[in-house]
């Protein structure tokens, strides 16, 4: 066995399963369907696992949008959008499927 950390996560995997419903979403959407659905996680873990995923393939960077606004960090906010990538692989979480139906209905 190599040495280090292993490279499989489960905070990772939730947000494979979350992006596998929704399509494509930035950090804190994801973060807000995630603290839902599973056990408490920080908004800074998702986004480490989110660059992690991209290095490793789980995901990839759709776009990157500027958002102008009035922010306590100031006048800008920079969403990223996340999709799933050729490495990932969604086992279909029920919970999150019927988590996503009750709070968005099919129109």
């Amino acid at each position: 066995m190599p040495r280090g950390r292993p490279v499989k996560s489960q905070i990772r995997q939730n947000v494979v399963e979350i992006l596998h419903f929704v399509g494509k979403a930035y950090g804190y959407e994801i973060y807000k369907i995630y603290k839902v659905v599973y056990p408490k996680v920080t908004l800074r873990s998702i986004y480490y696992h989110l660059s992690k995923g991209v290095k490793l393939g789980e995901f990839k960077v759709e776009k990157i949008e500027k958002e102008k606004g009035d922010y306590s960090w100031g006048g800008e906010a920079e969403k990223i959008y996340y999709s799933l990538g050729p490495n990932a692989k969604p086992t279909m979480d029920q919970k999150v499927k019927d988590y996503l139906e009750r709070v968005k209905p099919a129109t």
